[in-house]
This record gives structure tokens, sequence and C-alpha cells, in this order.
């Protein structure tokens, strides 16, 4: 079970960052998100395939970060969301160690596994296969923590390393034998782009303009 103690001023934001106070079996609960977050990340880097060259530990690592700074931008400060949150985004592509299609599902299932573990109970485990699920595409949020996971999650979309990134993406996909040619790739992008869209205030206002720029330039080339 996940012990929060509230303080005034605990739980909100200094130095642009959100302080969580929570007692886990006596552990604050950056220890324990740490303790977490170390494992999972070094269980990604030791089992995930090389050929996964965008769902790879570094698309982990930018989902956590653009998840915390939608998270204050839409000022949402309570310590247990914000955990839940970023812990979800540490297993959301957790599922890729087991299969391709479908990892949401494995995802969780790793999450129901371990976290108990860590003495998350069951309700705050559905909450985290809920935010896991929520990035399945076609996206599907039903909550602000869903929305922000699922911004955080395409947040490249409207960002000045889009093309690299998609490219990543691309070669991964081709490695695969998903698809085969780059117009392939770009008339699968078009489509994409045309059904996407942000769902929290701060990226629409943030990376939509640019998204749609990214648009017409893939256009151009097909």
């Amino acid at each position: 079970m996940l012990f929060f103690v509230r303080y005034p001023g605990w739980g909100r934001r200094f130095n642009n960052k959100i302080i969580l106070i929570i007692l886990v079996a006596g552990m604050p609960a950056h220890s324990i998100y740490e303790t977490i977050r170390t494992k999972i990340l070094q269980k990604l880097s030791d089992q995930l395939s090389e050929d996964l060259f965008y769902h790879s530990i570094q698309h982990t690592l930018d989902v956590e970060t653009q998840a915390e700074r939608i998270a204050l931008s839409e000022q949402i400060y309570d310590p247990h969301e914000l955990f839940l949150l970023k812990t979800a985004c540490l297993y959301h592509d957790s599922g890729f160690m087991v299969t391709y299609r479908d990892h949401e599902i494995a995802g969780c299932n790793l999450v129901k596994e371990e976290l108990p573990g860590y003495g998350f109970n069951d309700e705050e485990i559905n909450i985290i296969c809920g935010l896991i699920m929520a990035t399945h595409i076609p996206q599907t949020p039903l909550t602000k923590l869903e929305e922000i996971i699922c911004d955080a999650d395409l947040d490249y979309l409207g960002r000045d390393d889009f093309f690299p990134i998609s490219n990543d993406l691309f070669t991964e996909l081709r490695t695969r034998k998903l698809l085969a040619t780059k117009k392939d790739w770009d008339e699968i992008q078009v489509k994409f782009f045309n059904q996407h869209k942000y769902f929290t205030e701060t990226n629409k206002q943030l990376r939509e303009q640019q998204k749609q720029q990214h648009l017409e330039m893939i256009k151009a080339m097909l």
C-alpha cells in the first residue's frame, strides 16, 4: 500500500520539478520511484531487441520527460497522480520485451507481476494499466492523466526532431518487414497525421502548429 503524507507546499512545484512526499513502507517516494526506474530501465536495456530503433529506451525516457512537462503545465500537482503517471511512463512500452503486436497488454501483465512488490494496490495497478492501454493506437484516453501520457507518447510529431525520429520508426518497421518503401511510409504518415489529435491544451498550443507543418512537408514528398 502506498502511504501519502501531505504537508503545506509538498507535492508542488520547486525549481520546475515536482516534490513528491510519499512513504512506501517507510521509504520516501523519490527512493521507491528511483528503485522502480532503475530496475525497469535496466531490464529494458537488457531485453529490448536491437532492431527497436524507435521503441527504444530513449523513447521511454522521452515520454517520462514529456509527461512531467505536460503535467506541470496542466497544473497536475497531486503527488499520488504524478507518481502513478510517471510509473506508467516507465512501463508503457515494456511489453515490447515480450511481443511486438499488442505490447500494451504484455506491459500491463508485467505491471501486475512487478508492482505489487513495491506496495501498489489493485486500484493503483488498474490506473497504471489504463494509462498504458490508452496509448494503444488509435489512442483512447478517458482521464486527464491518460490524455497526458498519450500526448507525451506522440509529442515528437510537433517537434524539431520529428524527421530523425520518424526515420527511426520507418527503419524499425522496414526491418520487421511491416512495410517496404519510403513512399509507403509517407502515405501511412499522412493518414496517421490526419487522424491524430493532441488532447491537452498544453500540446495543442505547443505542438499542433508544427505538426501541421510536418504534415504538409510529407505531402510534398509524395
